[in-house]
């Protein structure tokens, strides 16, 4: 006997005519962007388009000067350089917090608050406070130290928090099961947490990875003489007179999709794997 296709209610329409006109408002203004980044060379900053090309794309690749680019490719190693370096420290020390947030200790309250804090802080007083500070102990700013610093104030908080979500959802049974089994705290570490909580992992780099590179209010008073890429764009929005700046945010907005797009697919390819075996 057929059974008959419920109707949707009319909410469902509504929310979805919402989300719809949401997902417009988002990305319409970002599509304009991407079409006159493919200007031709004596296009402008608006429509209609002159020509289609790829001109401009090679006019910021050329490096620094002439027709509104800064130094787009220095302000792109530094932004990726920090941006990696960032996003390894987050990890790495957010699954060292989670780790020990397993057990209680003395006061664990204190050091929790203290390292979430920055995140409802502003970020211009954070970043100015830590200028401030290495110009009263007489250390130069430079991205390698304050500029680092200052962006794990504000990756750090989400990681961990990642963390601690993921470790609660932890089944401790599979700890126990390797104990029996022989296992020592590394092996049990190595062997069995660390793969059941990769995809938290994963997603606490790429978080922080994507955070940093466009981080600036807390960045801009310690990163030093040089600037980062948000840095950069932002110099350039106040004088710029070509789509280059187009092509800047295109292959921008490109490299961070490209990025969690990857996450996504190395996380759902875990979680299958993950759910096979718990099959057999």
């Amino acid at each position: 006997m057929a059974t008959r296709k419920r109707k949707r209610p009319l909410s469902f329409y509504v929310l979805a005519t919402l989300l719809g006109g949401y997902a417009i408002f988002l990305y319409a203004p970002m599509a304009c962007v991407y079409v006159l980044s493919f200007q031709g060379p004596q296009g402008g900053m608006s429509f209609p388009m002159v020509g289609w090309s790829t001109h401009w794309f090679e006019v910021l690749f050329q490096g620094t000067g002439g027709q509104g680019v800064g130094d787009i490719p220095a302000a792109f190693r530094r932004s990726i350089r920090m941006a990696v370096i960032v996003a390894v420290l987050s990890m790495i020390i957010s699954v060292a917090a989670g780790m020990a947030y397993r057990r209680k200790f003395p006061g664990a309250n204190l050091v929790f608050y203290s390292a979430i804090a920055s995140m409802v802080l502003p970020g211009i007083f954070v970043g100015f406070g830590i200028a401030l500070t290495f110009n009263l102990l007489g250390w130069r700013v430079n991205w390698f130290t304050s500029g680092i610093g200052a962006q794990l104030t504000w990756t750090l908080p989400f990681g961990m928090l990642i963390m601690f979500i993921v470790l609660g959802r932890f089944n401790p049974a599979y700890e126990e099961a390797a104990t029996d089994l022989g296992a020592n705290a590394r092996q049990r570490f190595w062997m069995v947490i660390v793969p059941i909580i990769l995809p938290g992992i994963i997603a606490i780099t790429m978080a922080s990875l994507t955070s940093s590179y466009e981080e600036i209010a807390r960045t801009q008073l310690n990163v030093g003489t040089g600037n980062t890429m948000p840095m950069e764009i932002t110099g350039l929005l106040t004088a710029a007179t070509s789509p280059v700046i187009f092509a800047v945010g295109t292959i921008t907005t490109f490299v961070s999709f490209s990025l969690v797009i990857a996450s996504l697919l190395v996380m759902t390819r875990l979680a299958k794997r993950r759910s096979s075996r718990t099959a057999q």
